[in-house]
């Protein structure tokens, strides 16, 4: 890629992500979260623990969280840009904290519980959105921008509970933050290389958080027809399977050599 073609797909992509906050926020009314959010198709009790296929679920991301920040910290077997090395444990620390908010969150499902849920979300997304700027883009941009992304957002989820308590809520934010990432991520991923070698394993990370979307839509459906396991709990084991991918591409990867 010549230094003109790298220019203009930064620019496509900076006003592609300028366009969408614009829309959002001039044309998008205020987007409070809807109550129904809350009522999950499978809400079995066992040992006193309410919904618990939704809480117990959440164990895969702390397994994956804890055995990646094994391989990055003990081990030291994963390939990664070593300058950046705090944002990889970011990402999968925030893997960990996503265990127990989500856990929290489906013990009693409401708004209060759901920020504790969020906010981890918040971290990892944008770990992983600086990670992937530093690995294609520019490792000098993912050290200025990781810090601000970092922070917009968990101000994101703030936005959003803050305006919950005082009857006004807003998750036009929290949904940029989020879905605009979905959009700019596959991208960067098309029209830049990284330095790694196993750069199409990214979308094996895609597939699977798609699956878990999909699988989030159809809670009650899936419930329905499976009858053993719903769509949200599904969701979580499909959102563990994206992140134990991402790390085993880490793992297996190598660094490729210019002559």
């Amino acid at each position: 890629m010549t230094r003109q073609q790298r220019s203009f797909s930064i620019i496509f992509i900076a006003l592609l992500a300028l366009g969408a906050i614009i829309y959002m926020f001039a044309y998008v009314a205020p987007w409070p979260q809807e109550i129904s959010y809350h009522h999950f198709a499978d809400t079995k009790t066992l040992f006193h623990i309410s919904n618990i296929y939704n809480v117990l679920s959440n164990i895969t991301f702390l397994m994956v969280g804890i055995l990646a920040l094994y391989k990055l910290y003990i081990t030291n077997s994963l390939m990664i840009i070593k300058e950046i090395k705090p944002l990889y444990g970011l990402l999968f620390f925030g893997l960990i904290l996503v265990s127990f908010g989500s856990s929290y969150y489906h013990l009693q499902p409401d708004n209060s519980t759901l920020l504790w849920d969020r906010l981890p979300m918040g971290l990892s997304f944008m770990s992983l959105f600086s990670i992937v700027i530093a690995e294609f883009i520019s490792l000098k941009a993912a050290k200025l921008f990781a810090l601000p992304l970092i922070l917009l957002g968990l101000f994101s989820v703030l936005y959003w509970y803050i305006g919950e308590q005082q009857g006004a809520g807003d998750l036009r934010l929290y949904i940029l933050v989020q879905y605009l990432l979905l959009a700019i991520i596959p991208l960067i991923l098309l029209l830049f290389k990284s330095g790694f070698t196993l750069q199409k394993s990214y979308w094996l990370l895609f597939l699977f958080y798609f699956l878990a979307k999909i699988s989030e839509h159809f809670d009650k459906e899936i419930y329905n027809l499976l009858s053993f396991v719903s769509g949200h709990t599904l969701k979580h084991l499909f959102a563990a399977l994206a992140l134990y991918s991402l790390l085993v591409m880490y793992e297996r990867r190598k660094q490729i050599t210019t002559t």
